[in-house]
């Protein structure tokens, strides 16, 4: 049985890449929601009505554990997945605690969504980790956009430009540390760094979540143990709500999985109206 996981869009795939390294052996299904993307600008009740519907989706194809790898998604609607969906289910979360653990100048910034920061859930790990730090917020308008249409490049002008608006005045804050609040940031690293330089720590969580993931497949019994002869390779299955083009182009290019890209039609209940027929 494969491991579900689902973003609403690309991002999710640096998560994917992290459970991979850490879980080599298990089979993966990446469902990208990228009809609807991004999230960050979707009302809570549409971001709770995806999470749900692909959730379903996902354990419906056999899914035995899922994976919420979108930021947005986990703050408003991974307490009412846990509570419908029956497979056990891993959510993300900013960086919060290691920052402020991290951080010398006790300047924190955080690169997320508008519906993460707004979220209960991030005012609460902010309160609860954060509370001796000051802590600079910046939705990352138009990042998400960004990765989707592949343009990570450092060389990008636009995507420079658009960081250097969100980074400079975190630096002449004095933030020495960057929270990565959003799955797709990750695949921004390099165009971040060639922005702030070595004057920002990145806290990139994907690495946590793939061995909280380990954690809970275990304490489920749920984990895939390879065994003697058994060498077929773990399948990895991508699915989009749109045409997969630049999901594929991403999958190719940064985790060197060049696979179809499968159209899937989850209605929702936001969204029936908008399936085709």
């Amino acid at each position: 049985m494969p491991v579900g996981i689902f973003d609403s869009g690309l991002g999710g795939l640096s998560v994917l890449r992290a459970v991979r390294a850490q879980l080599p052996h298990e089979s993966l299904i990446y469902v990208a929601d990228s009809r609807y993307a991004p999230y960050g600008k979707r009302d809570d009740d549409f971001i709770a009505d995806r999470t749900l519907a692909i959730g379903q989706w996902l354990a419906a194809q056999g899914a035995k554990a899922l994976v919420v790898a979108c930021n947005t998604a986990t703050a408003q609607a991974i307490a009412r997945a846990r509570e419908t969906l029956p497979i056990p289910i891993v959510g993300v979360e900013p960086g919060i605690k290691p920052a402020a653990l991290r951080t010398q100048s006790h300047v924190v910034g955080v690169l997320a969504t508008p519906a993460t920061l707004r979220s209960a859930r991030f005012q609460a790990l902010v309160e609860r980790h954060a509370a001796g730090c000051q802590v600079l917020c910046q939705p990352g308008h138009g990042l998400v956009e960004a990765v989707e249409r592949c343009d990570v490049s450092p060389d990008s002008p636009a995507l420079l430009a658009l960081l250097r608006g969100y980074l400079q005045p975190m630096l002449d804050a004095g933030a020495d540390t960057l929270v990565l609040g959003c799955t797709h940031y990750p695949f921004l690293d390099q165009a971040i760094r060639a922005v702030v330089g070595d004057r920002m720590q990145l806290i990139d969580t994907s690495v946590a979540i793939a061995r909280q993931l380990q954690r809970v497949l275990v304490a489920h019994g749920l984990q895939h143990e390879a065994r003697s002869g058994d060498e077929s390779p773990p399948s990895v299955r991508f699915c989009s709500t749109n045409n997969g083009e630049h999901l594929r182009e991403l999958a190719t290019t940064l985790l060197k999985i060049d696979t179809p890209v499968t159209h899937v039609d989850i209605a929702s209940r936001r969204t029936c109206t908008d399936q085709p027929s």
